[in-house]
């Protein structure tokens, strides 16, 4: 009767009990305590699938008796394995070993192809949710700006701080352009959407607690509820790389960058008409980015420059007026109380 209370509650306690294994996870120490961290970030994903299904009568998630599913899982499976694998080898420099894709296979890579092949349930209600973060026809266009988007705005304020005279490092002073960059971008992307962004994040946040928000609130204000839960969920994570997060100005650093983000991905989610696909892009986009250019930014002017797109989208859009019921980024589902 709460899915919104529900979905908080769940998300929470989960990241929360599971989330101690980011911390050994991020120093290399009992690293077979990597299965819980990836459970513990796909939470929002596994959150909204759960309270989707338990709410629209479908009861327990399942795998069984769906090939369709089925397929989709396996491939998934190998996918991300592949993915998780190269990433490992090529940015972290890890050694690939028989033991590790083992391990990724069966441990790792499960809650992700779980999520990811829940798109093809036989519930109703879960493919109904789940279904555009597999779906690019009719989002091809919204996908690539997606991917575009962040990265562009966070290039423009690089040339910017450039021509102000506010920093003189250039990114030809600090990145090595062509074919080996274009795939570590490529593979950095893939890893941020298969793994974080897009089956973990977005999927609870966008396709699960933005679209039922927008049921009862403008996208505006959804926007910004979603990022009040947004950031605490990452506090042990965060906690885990080393950042200050018992620090109030780390916080408001935090709130002050996310929230213009949240309307931007707000924005193309709706435009794409509720594409979870075209959100986690964004998301994906924005971190991979953020890996390959963070000591080339402004901080100051990159977050301006934030603020003042995301407030150009919300005057364009009118983005404090409701969303009409019918509209496919609007949860349709019964019982929308908050």
């Amino acid at each position: 009767r709460r899915p919104i209370v529900s979905f908080a509650l769940i998300t929470f306690a989960i990241t929360s009990t599971l989330g101690f294994a980011y911390i050994p996870v991020a120093r290399n120490e009992m690293i077979w305590l990597a299965p819980l961290a990836v459970v513990a970030i796909c939470t929002p994903g596994l959150a909204g699938i759960l309270v989707t299904a338990v709410g629209g009568g479908q009861g327990r998630p399942s795998l069984r008796g769906n090939p369709r599913r089925w397929i989709a899982f396996l491939v998934a499976l190998d996918v991300f394995t592949a993915v998780f694998l190269l990433h490992n080898r090529f940015l972290n420099g890890a050694t690939i070993t028989p033991a590790l894709a083992l391990v990724t296979f069966f441990l790792l890579a499960p809650p992700v192809a779980f999520i990811l092949s829940a798109a093809y349930s036989r519930g109703t209600a879960v493919r109904a949710m789940m279904g555009s973060l597999v779906r690019l026809r009719g989002v091809s266009g919204w996908a690539l700006a997606a991917v575009l988007f962040m990265p562009g705005v966070m290039l423009l304020s690089i040339l910017l701080s450039n021509l102000l005279g506010r920093q003189t490092a250039g990114l030809a002073d600090n990145l090595v352009f062509g074919a080996p960059l274009l795939g570590l971008i490529i593979l950095k992307f893939l890893y941020q959407w298969f793994f974080f962004n897009a089956t973990g994040e977005e999927s609870g946040w966008s396709g699960f607690a933005r679209r039922r928000l927008q049921a009862r609130v403008s996208p505006l204000a959804a926007a910004l509820i979603v990022t009040l839960f947004w950031m605490p969920w990452h506090f042990l994570l965060w906690y885990a790389e080393g950042r200050e997060v018992l620090s109030l100005e780390f916080w408001l650093g935090r709130y002050l960058m996310h929230v213009p983000v949240a309307i931007i991905i707000s924005w193309l989610f709706n435009r794409s008409r509720g594409s979870i696909l075209v959100a986690g892009a964004a998301h994906a986009a924005a971190n991979t980015a953020d890996a390959f250019l963070n000591p080339l930014l402004d901080w100051p002017l990159m977050i301006a420059m934030t603020v003042v797109v995301a407030l150009l989208l919300v005057l364009m859009d009118r983005m404090w007026e409701r969303l009409p019921q019918g509209d496919p980024a609007v949860s349709t589902a019964p019982r929308l109380a908050i």
